[in-house]
């Protein structure tokens, strides 16, 4: 009848809906985008050893990719915020793909560096792109968990990549070394997923034909309501938000950050190898153990950090939580079975600090400053992943002993810290709207862990 009512909205229903529909191919995306980054530490034993490659040209190879990554961090976010996400990623995909590949052809440091270069050029973009773009379907709120979601994508890939690496280092097809077709099997899924992300990915809820009309509206509507209320408690326009305190102590915290976790992930594979005789293929599938134990941190953290309104302080004492672990696995006379405990709790804590990390940036700025801010942290961010593997590999080229340059690895964690706890931030706050929309303490958490 013309004068039925609308059924009730159910903002529980509405938002699983939009996570599941997200979430487990977001992740998917993200963990392929994390193993063609990091594949270069699965090969790196076999590679270096055919290739006559010190450590210092590793490192530097390794760390370039995040100068090329430089480029189009603030336009990429900024194309998301304003344009469409889905044809951005799909692009970066695509592109990524074939420059992985790329890598398969090597024979020289000169070509070792273009690849990671042009790498880190293709990839541009993609992770402040998704950050933004969780903003178009995630309200404050629940953000830090689906985030958590995300990013539980590289502990996984990683997982993935020890066994799967050592595998496919055993091939010798058509005469080929088998760390070269690590790069050329691994680069394939991601032009496969760049085509599907054209036509699967939604920009925002108003395009989604897969919610109800009244389903569009309601989540529309809160996302406008977050927005307003950020206006009202003030807002800063992109040149405000670039030269402010919190977003350059982020900046420089991630740098850090970056540094530190970069060289642990590059260099876990040659450290786990170090600690007793293993084959390079033995050492990758070792390696899979720190990671897999890591996978639930990242969810747990999110929740903890979402339900407790509270990121400062989750991603300050993830940072210095990997910094004494990764100390204390440098502990002289150490057993295999006891670095391995260290090295454990370190990807642990590794992992526990990211998601909170990303939502400070997100939660006091408007749409366009947060996008461009998120483009500048992870930009200046990303050069700690240069800077670090490419000291890394020159103090073990100058003779400092590798458990003695973990320090340095552990020291830019602490630094990290400390620059996060001196980030200020003020009670976040909701409109009565959302509070009384907002589920139970005791239901099952809105975003689910893909499966």
């Amino acid at each position: 009848m013309s004068g039925a009512l609308a059924p009730p909205i159910d903002p529980v229903r509405i938002r699983r809906k939009i996570a599941w529909r997200i979430l487990p191919f977001v992740f998917l995306l993200y963990m392929i985008a994390y193993l063609d980054r990091a594949n270069v530490a699965f090969v790196k034993l076999s590679m270096t050893a055919d290739l006559k490659f010190s450590e210092a040209v590793f490192g530097l190879g390794a760390g370039i990719f995040f100068v090329g990554y430089l480029a189009l961090e603030i336009p990429g976010a900024l194309l998301v915020e304003r344009k469409s996400a889905r044809k951005w990623f799909a692009r970066i995909l695509v592109s990524w793909g074939f420059c992985t590949m790329l890598g398969a052809f090597v024979r020289t440091p000169f070509q070792f560096y273009a690849t990671r270069f042009l790498l880190g050029v293709a990839e541009a973009g993609f992770f402040p792109g998704l950050i933004v773009y969780f903003t178009h379907w995630f309200t404050a709120r629940e953000r830090a968990r689906a985030l958590s979601v995300m990013i539980m994508a590289i502990p996984v890939g990683l997982t993935l990549a020890g066994p799967l690496s050592g595998l496919l280092l055993q091939l010798g097809w058509l005469g080929m070394a088998g760390w070269r077709w690590v790069f050329i099997l691994e680069g394939l899924p991601a032009i496969a997923l760049g085509i599907v992300t054209i036509y699967y990915l939604t920009d925002r809820p108003a395009d989604a034909a897969w919610l109800a009309p009244e389903e569009r509206a309601w989540i529309s509507a809160e996302l406008e309501k977050e927005s307003e209320l950020k206006k009202s408690v003030g807002s800063l326009t992109i040149g405000q938000a670039l030269r402010h305190r919190n977003v350059w102590l982020l900046a420089l915290a991630l740098c850090a950050a970056n540094a530190g976790s970069q060289g642990f992930t590059f260099w876990l594979p040659t450290t786990i190898g170090n600690a007793t005789d293993l084959t390079p293929s033995g050492a990758s599938v070792w390696t899979t153990l720190p990671y897999a134990l890591s996978i639930g941190v990242m969810y747990l953290s999110g929740r903890s950090s979402d339900r407790k309104r509270e990121r400062r302080m989750h991603a300050g004492g993830g940072l210095a939580c990997t910094a004494v672990f990764l100390a204390l696995s440098v502990i002289p006379g150490q057993s295999f079975a006891m670095v391995m405990f260290w090295l454990c709790l370190t990807a642990c804590a590794n992992s526990f600090w990211p998601s909170p990390f990303w939502v400070l940036p997100t939660v006091s700025l408007t749409a366009s400053a947060a996008a461009a801010a998120v483009g500048l942290i992870n930009s200046i961010g990303n050069l700690g992943g240069f800077f670090g593997p490419a000291i890394f590999g020159r103090l073990r080229t100058t003779g400092l002993s590798h458990n003695a340059s973990l320090i340095f690895l552990a020291s830019c964690y602490l630094l990290a810290a400390v620059l996060v706890l001196a980030v200020r931030v003020r009670p976040e706050v909701d409109s009565p709207d959302t509070v009384s929309a907002s589920h139970p303490e005791d239901q099952a958490p809105l975003i689910p862990t893909p499966p």
